[in-house]
């Protein structure tokens, strides 16, 4: 697989790490409820399809990244850099 860096442009998966779903990015606030942050931390979806997702350009640029991927067809849909959509947040 090869992802389409923003800075670095077209390179290999390893060079990057995997982190997981973009949910990391929609944490909930300190005072949030229990019930808020045990969905955050125990359940997650595992879709087929569409996904969007943080890899770490460890090898690179050294830049986090919101990868938008199909996890059917492996598909690359879009490559993000997350600083520059503020976090996600």
């Amino acid at each position: 697989m090869r992802l389409t860096c923003p800075l670095c442009g077209p390179r290999d998966r390893r060079e990057f790490y995997y982190y997981g779903a973009d949910d990391y990015l929609r944490r909930p606030e300190p005072q949030a409820p229990l019930q808020a942050w045990d969905e955050y931390l125990h359940n997650r979806d595992n879709p087929a399809g569409v996904t969007r997702d943080l890899w770490y350009h460890e090898s690179g640029c050294a830049q986090w990244l919101a990868v938008t991927r199909n996890t059917v067809t492996h598909d690359i849909v879009k490559v993000e850099l997350v600083a520059a959509k503020g976090g996600g947040k």
